[in-house]
């Protein structure tokens, strides 16, 4: 559970996710890992990249800096509290092969040293990410296509800190019918908790997967029993995005 960003963490968020994913018949096999509870264990991976020499103190701003980062304190050697922690990029390209998207293959020009803790102290996500995983033993990511890009840097924290590097499937987004991403601004419904079957049914559907008809008045297991057995990932292969139809 992502819970990081405290500002931006709603009292009970948590929970209504997990039994929304329960409805949807998605349960975790284990004890559901809360990053909030693991600042020993990024404060640790912290310590073992500034003892490498691959970690350095940052003062740059948002403001400063706010496309790929220029480098600007990689050689400074700061010493001053509070700073964040950025990881510098010794390799110049970071290479993976997803499921969904291919080889891909990233430049450390393009992408910029990525910060890993923020000034406040907490871990950032792409050092965060990389250490649950590991603990966790997971080895097989599936998630957004819009995380594509920061494949690149989690790969390159990995190599830092010699662990290994997950397999990666990026899924197409659905968006909204003129392309534009789901959001609560533009009045982008949520996921409901009613009819689960029929929106399992309608995201398999979307997903070029072509569900039968009649798994519409299954159960939520039959349906992910089909998903699970029937799933065509190449329907898949090279899209970042799927528009959802517009109303008739």
């Amino acid at each position: 559970m992502e819970d990081l960003d405290a500002p931006r963490c709603v009292p009970g968020a948590a929970d209504s996710i997990i039994a929304t994913l329960a409805q949807f018949g998605m349960t975790s096999d284990e004890p559901v890992l809360y990053q909030s509870s693991r600042g020993a264990a990024y404060a640790a991976a912290l310590a073992q990249l500034v003892a490498s020499g691959v970690a350095y103190r940052c003062n740059c701003s948002r403001s400063e800096e706010p496309g790929i980062y220029s480098g600007h304190c990689r050689d400074l050697n700061l010493q001053t509290e509070p700073a964040a922690w950025r990881l510098r990029l010794t390799d110049t390209h970071f290479a993976f092969h997803d499921r969904l998207q291919g080889d891909c293959c990233y430049t450390s020009a393009a992408l910029g040293d990525p910060v890993i803790m923020r000034r406040d102290g907490t871990a950032a996500y792409q050092l965060a990410v990389v250490v649950d995983d590991a603990a966790q033993g997971i080895t097989h990511v599936v998630r957004g296509a819009d995380l594509l890009e920061s494949t690149g840097w989690q790969v390159a924290v990995a190599r830092a800190l010699a662990l290994p590097a997950p397999n990666f499937a990026h899924c197409p987004l659905i968006t909204e019918p003129d392309g534009s991403k789901l959001a609560k601004s533009r009045r982008s419904l949520p996921v409901s908790t009613q009819n689960p079957t029929v929106q399992l049914w309608q995201a398999l559907a979307l997903m070029g997967q072509q569900p039968p008809a009649q798994l519409k008045a299954a159960d939520v297991s039959d349906i992910l029993g089909w998903a699970v057995g029937d799933w065509r990932p190449d329907r898949l292969a090279g899209l970042r995005t799927v528009p959802l139809p517009h109303p008739p």
